[in-house]
């Protein structure tokens, strides 16, 4: 049986360097951190005291005032990043539009939820009693509560799901999607993740792990992926939604077909909470599948976004498995890490670097990694480090890995009618 093609008709994005597709894009292709100190709270006691926080985001006029009174931020930037991308795809109002999303899955996925609301409320409880913090606290804080609010706001009346697979959340949302519209569940997907979890607590746990950036003094140079002296990823918040549409059903209402999904491989570790298997099997498995999946060679991927932390684990394991899968062509890749621009979003990660992969097969040119000026040895390839490239890739593949060993990685391809 022949496989109902997938493509990608509509992107919505907030970042710490840009919220919204055009301003996104702008600062990705002139390399532009979004990195800073953080001003969501007093951070004066953690060793870690920078991240990656959004901003530009308010959700006041990008949502209707009820919907943002009675969202968490988690689920206020995953709804905003939905809307857009529906907008995008010319799924707004009502017609054709609305009928279209009577078939219209969402899968948007959150690796931690809302942490900062949990924290914050809590507080509340014990400080003054057990009736007087916030009464949706429990709707609001639930990881689902992203998902849920897009199909009421948006009107997708199709499978609604979350998906939470630590820092491998996007992109094993996109995959779920992309495997519902194949299956013939859903005609239409908004798939995506989104996170915020900027709060004393979570970056102080995060701490303990010596997993982030003591680089203070300098934050925007902090996330420093695949250089010989980074020292642990940036924390930062953020979301990414793709609108996915059955080819011809895109095909009939003239939507604008931005790029084509064609690839999906998942994987598990089954090795460690924390640290990467050493041989990067999982890893490695992950990306051979994908391939598998989009019935592709490996020479027929031109770029890498990398999940490249800049942690000093990550970057050289990372570095062996793309060798191991590529070979010789590995030494021809283009490989990137938009979190070097961004910090690490955690579960939204991959969902908000998808757009970043979709917008450079479009428009011809990759962003590059910053701050790339003392490469690890063990980091040999080629990183498009410190500027932009003209470039038109036929396909690039996005990696992601997280916490508890999870592998997903997904493939893009240019669309070219």
């Amino acid at each position: 049986m022949t496989l109902r093609r997938v493509v990608v008709t509509g992107l919505g994005v907030a970042a710490p360097n840009g919220t919204g597709v055009d301003r996104f894009w702008d600062a990705l292709i002139h390399g532009r951190s979004g990195v800073g100190p953080i001003t969501a709270f007093d951070a004066c006691g953690l060793r870690s005291r920078i991240a990656g926080e959004i901003s530009d985001f308010d959700a006041e006029t990008r949502l209707s005032a009820r919907t943002a009174k009675r969202a968490a931020r988690v689920t206020q930037l995953g709804v905003a990043v939905a809307l857009e991308a529906f907008e995008r795809a010319g799924l707004s109002g009502n017609g054709s539009a609305e009928l279209a999303r009577e078939r219209a899955a969402v899968v948007m996925g959150a690796g931690i939820g809302a942490f900062d609301m949990i924290e914050r409320e809590h507080a509340v409880f014990l400080e003054r009693g057990p009736d007087k913090f916030h009464p949706l606290t429990v709707p609001m804080v639930i990881p689902d509560a992203p998902a849920g609010l897009i199909a009421i706001e948006a009107g997708c009346r199709g499978p609604n799901l979350c998906v939470s697979s630590a820092c491998a959340t996007g992109n094993n949302a996109l995959g779920t999607a992309l495997d519902l519209i194949r299956a013939g569940r859903a005609d239409v997907a908004l798939a995506g993740a989104t996170e915020s979890t900027i709060s004393p607590f979570a970056i102080a746990g995060y701490c303990q792990l010596r997993a982030l950036s003591t680089r203070n003094d300098d934050p925007a140079g902090a996330s420093r992926p695949f250089s010989r002296d980074r020292d642990g990823f940036v924390i930062a918040e953020g979301a990414g939604a793709l609108v996915l549409e059955e080819l011809e059903h895109a095909k009939r209402r003239g939507a604008p077909i931005l790029a084509e999904l064609v690839g999906y491989g998942a994987t598990a570790d089954g090795y460690h909470m924390t640290a990467p298997e050493p041989n990067s099997r999982g890893s490695i498995a992950a990306m051979r599948a994908a391939l598998e999946d989009a019935k592709m060679a490996p020479s027929d991927v031109d770029v890498v976004n990398a999940h490249g932390t800049s942690t000093p684990m990550n970057d050289p394991a990372e570095t062996a498995a793309i060798k191991a899968v590529f070979g010789e062509h590995a030494r021809t890749l283009a490989v990137q890490s938009t979190k070097s621009m961004t910090g690490h979003a955690l579960g939204g990660a991959a969902a908000l670097e998808s757009v970043a992969c979709v917008l450079e097969l479009e428009r011809g040119v990759i962003h590059p990694t910053i701050n790339l000026t003392d490469p690890d040895p063990a980091c040999d390839l080629d990183y498009v480090p410190l500027t932009a490239r003209a470039m038109r890739p036929r396909a690039i593949m996005k990696n992601a890995f997280g916490f508890g060993g999870h592998n997903a990685v997904v493939i893009f391809k240019r669309w070219e009618g």
